[in-house]
């Protein structure tokens, strides 16, 4: 199923004998748009703490409770490594995390297949290839930010230029929540084209300037005139998408 990201926010984290917190934020990683950490903000039972919470400890959603139910225990939460709630989240954070919870760095499902994104080539897939993670590595353990973590809260109302003029801004996310992957970026086109909204895969990005907050796209206002139309009052559903993925010559989500 697919979600938009800032709806996540805001849902209540469970672990398996009481709350931890609320999701305040989703971080990925930029060079293969998964979702790395779910920050939740604990309730007053750890004042003034962030924790980060791994996709793969997630167990299921409860839509209706707006509930996320987590494989962890509130003890384990406690006794975990502390992040600051002002600071970035840094490398050596991040591998005390993986480590104290026993949770695989490079886990994740296959979302793209071994092809690289991009019509003819784009940003390659890491997962399960520890020699790409090299700076999650021992020697590189000098409490600097992680440079390829983005979070979601930041990345709304990026500029988002096509190839051959202006498309509008990023809205929101949408991701699957078995994956864990951001599959489209939601762009609210604003005057260009009558305030319609569209849906662009990671696979169209050619390049995002993350000093001028700009994302990049190998499309044409053309094609995405011409592409399927997508109304936000309805699910999407699959059919849909393969013709979305065909009208632009993208790869699919291993259909």
């Amino acid at each position: 199923m697919l979600l938009a990201a800032s709806a996540l926010k805001g849902y209540s984290v469970e672990a398996l004998d009481g709350a931890i917190g609320i999701v305040k934020d989703l971080l990925f990683d930029d060079r293969t748009w998964q979702i790395k950490w779910l920050v939740v903000q604990a309730g007053n039972w750890l004042v003034d703490r962030k924790v980060l919470v791994h996709p793969s400890a997630v167990d299921d959603f409860d839509d209706d409770r707006q509930t996320l139910n987590v494989s962890l225990t509130r003890i384990q939460v406690k006794a975990g490594p502390p992040l600051s709630t002002d600071q970035p989240v840094s490398r050596q954070h991040e591998i005390e995390t993986y480590g104290y919870y026993g949770w695989d760095p490079l886990w994740c499902d296959d979302m793209y297949g071994s092809m690289m994104l991009g019509k003819m080539a784009g940003p390659p897939r890491y997962c399960g290839s520890k020699e790409r993670y090299d700076d999650l590595g021992p020697g590189n353990v000098d409490g600097e930010s992680d440079p390829h973590l983005r979070s979601f809260s930041a990345v709304k109302d990026y500029h988002v230029q096509a190839s051959d003029g202006d498309m509008g801004h990023t809205a929101n996310l949408l991701i699957d929540n078995v994956q864990w992957g951001v599959r489209y970026l939601i762009v609210e086109t604003s005057n260009w084209w009558m305030g319609k909204q569209v849906l662009m895969a990671p696979y169209a990005i050619s390049s995002i300037s993350w000093l001028d907050r700009t994302v990049y796209l190998d499309v044409t206002q053309a094609e995405v005139k011409a592409s399927p139309e997508w109304d936000p009052a309805t699910a999407i559903v699959e059919n849909y998408q393969h013709g979305l993925h065909k009208h632009y010559g993208w790869g699919s989500y291993g259909w």
